[in-house]
C-alpha cells in the first residue's frame, strides 16, 4: 500500500492538529515533585492535549503521574516503542514569527519544537492512528510514550520505567534520516570558585547546558563602555550598553554541534580579560574560548565511526565573586574519560577552582546490522528513494538511549540545515509528510 498517498488524504487534520500542539509553550519552568504538574502547568498542558486526543481517536492510554504517559495500540507480548517528548528548549528573542504562534511560510511550519520534538512526535502518532483506523492487525503492542523533560534531566522517562515495561525494540523520531543507530555519551560538568577581582560584579550567560548560548550580559564597575564599543565594531559583534550592563549577542545552536553557533560569552570574556584582572576570566580564555574539540583542555578524541569529541561551555552564573560555569560534552566511543578527568582536575587546580561531576549518559549503539536498523532503513528508502546516504551516528542525545534496544529514525531529511534549540525552527512540511508516512512503514514491518 501507498502510504504517503494515504497521509496526504489527511494532509490537513495533521497539520491542524500539530499547530494545536506547538501552540503550547511546553518549556519547562521549574520542577515540582511535589506538585500534580511536576514540570509545570504547560508540559502538562501538552501532555493532556495528546491524551485526550488518543482517548478521542480509541486509543488505550496510560499516564504515570505527569511525569510521562503512552499510547498504546495492539496486542502481545512484545513491545515496540516510539520515544517522543512534548518539553522544548526556551525560545530566546529575534523570531520572526512568535515562537509559540506556528506559521507556514515558503514551505515550512515555524514554531519552537516543530522539529525537536513536537512535529516529529505528531507525525509518529498520526502513522499510529492511520494504520489503525486503516484496520492494519499488529502482532506487538505499539507504544508510543511521551517523555516531558527530555531536554533538562530525563526525570519524566525514568519515572516512567520504573514501573512500565520495557520496549523489546524502538525508535525515538527526534534526530534525522536515515537513521541514527549510534549516540555519543553525554558528559557533564561544573567548574566552581570565587575570585578577588573588585572590578566585575556579575557575568551571565547561557539557560541550559545542551544550548550554545546566544547571549551574555555583564556589569562592571570599571568604565569601559569606550572600549567596548570599538571592540564590538572593530569585530563587526552586535552588542550594547545599559548603564552598566554590557551585552554581546552570539548564535544559539544544539550541545552536539557548538562549532555552529557563536558562544556569547566566549566574546565577552575575551574582551573583559583585556581590561580586568579576573581568574574566572582568564580560565575561560586559556581552557574554554573558541575550542569545541576540547583541545585546551586536552581532553579532545576522535574515532573514525562516531567521530570528533566535542565540549559546549554553556551556562555562566557570576556574582559577588562566587561562578560557575556549567559544561557539556559529548564523546564518542573509546574516550579515555579517566585521562580526561585528571586533565580537568588538574586545570581548575591551577586556579584554585572545582570541578563538579554532574552527569554521564555513556555511548548508546546498535549494531547497523542489526535487523531493527534495516528494518527502518528500508522503510525510508521506499519513500525517498535515497540509497546515497547511509546510517549514521551523531553527538546528540534522544530517548532511544533509554532503550536497550533503539534508534534515533527522522524526521530531518539527508541535507536539511539543523535548527533545533535555535531562532526561527522550522520543519518542511513536506518532510512531516513524507515522515509520517515512512513511520507508517516501519510500524507496519515491525509488526506484521
Amino acid at each position: 500500500m501507498d502510504f504517503y498517498a494515504h497521509v496526504l488524504e489527511h494532509k490537513d487534520e495533521l497539520i491542524k492538529r500539530t499547530k494545536q500542539l506547538l501552540a503550547i509553550p511546553s518549556v519547562l519552568d521549574r520542577f515540582d515533585p511535589a506538585s500534580e504538574t511536576p514540570f509545570g502547568t504547560a508540559i502538562n498542558d501538552a501532555l493532556q492535549f495528546m491524551l485526550e486526543m488518543a482517548k478521542d481517536d480509541g486509543f488505550i492510554t496510560k499516564n504515570i503521574n505527569n511525569y510521562a504517559a503512552h499510547v498504546e495500540y495492539g496486542s502481545g507480548k512484545e513491545i515496540l516503542g516510539v520515544l517522543c517528548h512534548l518539553d522544548v528548549v526556551p525560545t530566546g528573542d529575534g523570531w520572526t514569527y512568535g515562537p509559540f504562534e506556528p506559521t507556514i511560510a515558503d514551505g515550512k511550519l515555524y514554531a519552537r519544537g516543530a522539529a525537536d520534538d513536537k512535529g516529529p512526535t505528531m507525525a509518529a502518532y498520526f502513522a499510529l492512528k492511520l494504520l489503525k483506523d486503516l484496520g492494519f492487525a499488529v502482532n506487538k503492542r505499539v507504544r508510543i510514550i511521551l517523555g516531558t523533560d527530555e531536554e533538562t534531566e530525563w526525570r519524566g522517562i525514568g519515572e516512567y520505567f520504573k514501573t512500565e515495561q520495557m520496549p523489546d525494540i524502538g525508535f525515538a523520531p527526534d534526530a534525522m534520516f536515515p537513521l541514527i543507530y549510534g549516540e555519543k555519551g553525554i558528559f557533564t560538568f561544573d567548574v566552581t570558585g570565587k575570585t578577588t577581582d573588585t572590578d566585575l560584579i556579575t557575568f551571565t550567560a547561557g539557560d541550559r547546558y545542551n544550548v550554545v548560548p546566544d547571549y551574555a550580559s555583564c556589569t562592571l564597575r570599571k568604565d569601559l563602555k569606550e572600549e567596548f564599543t570599538q571592540y564590538l565594531a572593530f569585530h563587526g559583534l552586535s552588542g550594547e550598553i545599559d548603564g552598566d550592563k554590557y551585552v554581546v549577542h552570539g548564535k544559539r545552536a544544539h550541545a552536539m554541534q557548538p562549532n555552529l553557533g557563536v558562544n556569547a560569552a566566549f566574546i565577552l570574556a575575551e574582551f573583559l580579560q583585556q581590561h580586568i584582572d579576573n581568574a574566572f576570566i582568564d580560565y575561560i580564555c586559556e581552557y574554554l574560548t573558541f575550542d569545541h574539540l576540547g583541545e585546551k583542555l586536552r581532553i579532545d578524541h576522535y574515532d573514525d565511526e562516531m567521530k570528533e569529541f566535542t565540549i559546549n561551555p554553556a551556562v555562566y552564573e557570576y556574582n559577588k565573586n562566587s561562578f560557575k560555569i556549567g559544561i557539556n560534552c559529548r564523546y564518542p566511543k573509546e574516550w579515555d574519560k579517566d585521562s580526561a578527568k585528571i586533565n580537568l582536575d588538574a586545570s581548575a587546580k591551577k586556579y584554585h577552582f572545582k570541578i563538579h561531576y554532574l552527569g554521564d549518559k555513556v555511548v548508546h549503539y546498535v549494531d547497523k546490522n542489526d535487523p531493527l536498523v534495516q528494518t527502518l532503513y528500508d522503510a525510508y528508502v521506499k519513500y525517498t528513494g535515497d540509497t546515497e546516504h547511509e546510517p549514521i551516528t551523531i553527538g546528540g542525545g534522544t530517548y532511544a538511549r533509554s532503550l536497550d534496544k533503539a534508534v534515533a529514525f527522522g524526521p530531518m531529511m539527508p541535507g536539511r540545515k539543523d535548527v533545533a534549540h535555535q531562532i526561527d525552527e522550522y520543519l518542511f512540511v513536506d518532510d512531516l509528510l513524507k515522515a509520517t508516512a515512512i513511520y507508517m512503514e516501519a510500524i507496519h514491518q515491525l509488526t506484521k
